[in-house]
């Protein structure tokens, strides 16, 4: 008898021992490899830096040896300090400037009507050249603009080339009209196209362009437009009702339009369709500078005396290409900050995005590049910031675009417990069981010496 109560009593021993170390073992281990192996991976970030991108301090202006200008000294010290001032302003940088360049940051009552004006920076640009023909029976337009591009076009953009990579293509749209009927002037004789009814005129036509629907670049538009013979003469007039010298207006960050008039035909008698020459010289002097305009290459109005060389042929002086590379390598830098901060904003209040290595070492180096590019503007070495801070740009928008950081974004906590109950249930069960098992034989022990006394 005694010998059957010692073996029950070291099976109910070897069977505690046993639920013991299940639960230890799940308790122990089974949990933390469990945390671990389900946890979100977050690899670090430097948001120390990216903090400070944000607050860079002043940068002087490295004009540099080769950019020189001649001031005439036979003026007391002070003015000729102002005039050295002003002069500054011309070929460097006003505030207008500086707040284009960082019109993201810059609430828009401080903006001036520029700022919006100029293209954001990008790594290429498409530019797209278009004739108009609404009446093909009348107008036989014909337009040299491979000759023209090659002449006029070309050279700007060979210098332009540091800023940013250029395509360019030419078309002719046939019974393309602007969408906007025109006010005859009996006065003049002729149709005249108010400044309120211009915004008008784009949409239309630019769903016959079709340029932009396959591009990956910002598309220039330039379109020359021969209007039909019972709208011809047109013009365009300002918001002062007064006409428009170059027949031609532009819209910020999409391009220009240019209305080229055909002379009409002594006789009546003439036959149809009037062969047109279209003087491309004029032409492209109005398209070369909405080009400018563009690019925010417009000069700042010189003061009294002052005298500036012509650019040449290239259509851009080298201190205005300066000026350029300057804004756009601050804008990208202001562009990286930007984007950095909003990146590590979001992934600090949400706490389940993944952050893999990939994306963290293109943060690590859009940052790098950031301080290079910074590095190299003060000590103005122009060329090598402004690639720093694409490259910059580039690995920001990586990071930023990055598909993986969206995986476990929209995995709520309801559906975790929803696929790890039925996991962990059946396993918990019995463990939990017989843990409740052994309490109560333990508290059953305790009272059984008491009963027998």
């Amino acid at each position: 008898m005694a010998a059957a109560v010692a073996a029950d009593e070291a099976e109910r021993s070897r069977g505690r021992r046993a639920a013991l170390s299940f639960a230890a073992i799940a308790v122990l281990l089974g949990l933390p490899l469990w945390w671990k192996t389900t946890e979100t991976y977050r690899a670090a970030l430097p948001y120390g830096d990216i903090a400070a991108l944000g607050r860079l301090p002043g940068i002087n202006v490295y004009v540099g040896k080769h950019r020189s200008a001649l001031v005439r000294a036979g003026q007391s010290l002070a003015t000729l300090h102002a005039r050295l001032q002003q002069l500054m302003q011309v070929m460097s940088f006003t505030a207008s400037s500086i707040a284009a360049a960082l019109s993201d940051r810059v609430p828009d009552g401080q903006l001036g009507p520029d700022a919006w004006r100029h293209l954001k920076s990008s790594l290429g640009y498409e530019i797209t050249f278009s004739l108009l023909n609404p009446d093909p029976k009348s107008h036989d337009v014909d337009w040299d603009i491979e000759g023209a591009v090659k002449h006029y076009v070309q050279p700007i953009l060979d210098k332009l080339s540091l800023v940013a990579n250029f395509s360019v293509d030419s078309q002719i749209l046939y019974y393309a009209v602007l969408g906007v009927t025109p006010r005859f002037d009996k006065e003049s004789s002729s149709f005249i196209l108010s400044a309120h009814s211009l915004p008008h005129v784009i949409n239309p036509v630019e769903a016959r362009l079709g340029s932009s629907a396959a591009s990956l670049y910002p598309v220039l538009n330039f379109l020359l437009y021969v209007p039909e013979r019972s709208h011809s003469p047109l013009y365009i007039q300002d918001k002062d009702g007064a006409p428009v010298a170059t027949n031609a207006f532009h819209s910020p960050r999409w391009g220009g339009i240019m209305i080229y008039n055909v002379e009409v035909p002594a006789s009546p008698q003439t036959s149809l369709p009037l062969r047109v020459d279209v003087d491309m010289v004029r032409v492209m002097e109005v398209f070369l500078a909405q080009l400018r305009l563009l690019f925010g290459i417009s000069r700042e109005e010189l003061p009294p005396e002052f005298l500036l060389e012509s650019p040449g042929s290239e259509g851009l002086a080298d201190w205005e290409l300066d000026h350029l590379l300057w804004a756009h390598t601050l804008e990208n830098i202001a562009t990286v900050s930007t984007t950095l901060t909003s990146l590590a904003q979001l992934l600090d209040q949400i706490s389940n995005i993944v952050i893999k290595d990939d994306v963290a070492s293109e943060v690590y180096r859009a940052v790098a590049a950031a301080q290079d590019a910074v590095a190299e503007l003060a000590e103005g070495r122009l060329r090598s910031a402004f690639q720093a801070s694409k490259e910059a740009v580039t690995s920001s928008e990586r990071a930023f675009f990055d598909p993986s950081l969206l995986h476990l974004l929209y995995f709520p906590d309801d559906q975790k417990f929803a696929i790890y109950i039925p996991l962990f249930l059946p396993m918990a069960v019995p463990i939990l069981l017989s843990l409740a098992k052994m309490l109560r034989e333990a508290r059953q022990s305790k009272k059984e010496p008491t009963k027998m006394d």
